[in-house]
């Protein structure tokens, strides 16, 4: 039997914007339940490490959350949408059902992999992941790494695992020179914005940092690897331990999806006070758009206001999110990623490294459906997070259709769901879907 929870406000993710949200609704008198697949909150940004324990400002945030009586629901993600009133999550605690008044999406936002030969090698790491590693007590004393791809987060992480006793042997960076030297100046009317910056700059100091470069290929060596990367000057061929490598954030969106929000450029659209296209529904933080997490505080701030019904407090506070979200755009034109990077991958380089699809494969399919159906391209554990933005990028294609569960279940938390699935779906349906599929697929039995 699932368990029940209900609150006036349920907020999904517990990032700086969903605390924020959660926090500010909580301490307007609503009640709050906060639910998280992290056992601590702060999110990526904020992600507690093995030898410090939980970043200042989540502790802060949660100290605020406890005060206020906010529930908190960890090691738990939403895997269904009954409706948007109703979601179901799953944990480890087994199945739950959700009910709320109002939901706020603060799901966060996933790396861009663009494939290039050798992109699936030990040794090679998402940007974000590395640095997930290195907080949770990954050794990387002593270490060689190479850093690569776009936008700050390359910087800080090359910062941090440099503090962590690593080695960076250099930061190349696809965006061009010239672009990011005028975002850097343009941070002199931000002076919060600046000093960060600079204080960043200041810890890389040393590093070789190089602009209008990518890596083009890694191959295994004594080392660990040995990665080719394009530079202005030329070829500059590396050996190093490992290679982090990411091409800017995707917001996370498959909740919002269930729910049946509008999504627009792989994010989901919201008015100025943070509403979705579903009423009732409100979305903040990089869910909207990269923008860092003063932007998403200031989201979720909003949010809060008006799932405690205190419109006019949020429009106050809108203006600052207008401010955060505008320097959010500047940041998208600084490092919008180049056309020679869809040229990277070769017809055998893999591109769904769940099913092994290569590009070469995919050269007759109209779309990621067709995709699917034809190579199971964007079926495998990950569910198409991987490979679904990067031919986003590459082919133009949207991604397709999310459909629960979110994640993959057993089957008895399966059954647990009971005979209706989202918007009114039954078991019949579902296995109708399900028969038309498997005859798609010869009889192979699998989740689209």
């Amino acid at each position: 039997m699932m368990r029940e929870h209900a609150a006036d406000v349920v907020v999904v993710g517990a990032g700086p914007g969903g605390l924020a949200a959660a926090v500010t609704a909580a301490e307007c008198g609503r009640s709050v339940l906060l639910v998280d697949d992290n056992a601590a909150p702060g999110g990526q940004i904020w992600r507690a490490s093995f030898d410090h324990g939980m970043a200042a400002p989540a502790r802060a945030w949660h100290a605020r959350a406890e005060r206020a009586g906010v529930q908190r629901l960890s090691g738990t993600r939403v895997v269904d949408a009954r409706d948007a009133r109703t979601l179901i999550a799953a944990g480890d605690a087994g199945m739950t059902i959700l009910r709320a008044n109002r939901i706020v999406l603060a799901l966060g936002a996933s790396e861009r992999f663009l494939p290039f030969p050798g992109w699936t090698l030990p040794g090679v790491f998402g940007v974000g992941g590395l640095q997930a590693l290195a907080k949770g007590g990954f050794d990387l004393r002593g270490a060689v790494i190479a850093i690569a791809g776009s936008g700050p987060l390359l910087l800080a992480v090359a910062a941090s695992l440099r503090a962590r006793g690593a080695q960076i042997a250099g930061i190349f960076e696809q965006a061009p020179l010239a672009r990011v030297r005028r975002f850097g100046i343009g941070l002199a009317a931000r002076p919060r914005k600046l000093a960060q910056g600079l204080a960043l700059l200041g810890a890389l100091r040393g590093i070789e940092r190089h602009h209008d470069a990518w890596p083009l290929h890694a191959e295994p060596a004594f080392s660990g690897l040995r990665v080719t990367f394009r530079t202005p000057r030329g070829n500059r061929v590396l050996p190093v331990t490992a290679l982090a490598v990411g091409f800017g954030l995707v917001p996370n969106t498959d909740v919002a999806a269930l729910l049946g929000c509008r999504m627009k450029d792989e994010r989901v659209v919201v008015d100025e006070l943070t509403c979705t296209t579903i009423d009732g529904v409100h979305a903040v933080g990089e869910t909207i758009g990269i923008a860092g997490v003063d932007a998403a505080i200031a989201d979720g701030i909003t949010a809060g206001l008006v799932c405690a019904g205190r419109d006019d407090e949020a429009r106050r506070a809108a203006r600052r999110r207008f401010r955060e979200r505008r320097f959010a755009a500047a940041l998208e034109r600084t490092y919008a990623l180049r056309d020679e990077l869809r040229t990277l991958a070769t017809g055998d380089t893999l591109v769904c490294r769940c099913e092994d699809v290569p590009l070469a494969r995919l050269a007759d399919c109209m779309d990621a459906r067709d995709a699917k159906l034809r190579t199971r391209c964007g079926m495998g554990p990950c569910q198409g997070r991987v490979c679904g933005p990067a031919l986003g990028f590459l082919r133009g294609w949207p991604r397709d259709d999310v459909r629960p569960p979110l994640i993959p279940l057993t089957f008895s938390a399966w059954l647990e769901l009971g005979t209706t699935g989202p918007r009114g779906r039954t078991d019949e349906m579902a296995r109708s879907d399900a028969g038309d599929h498997d005859a798609d697929r010869g009889g192979r039995t699998h989740r689209s």
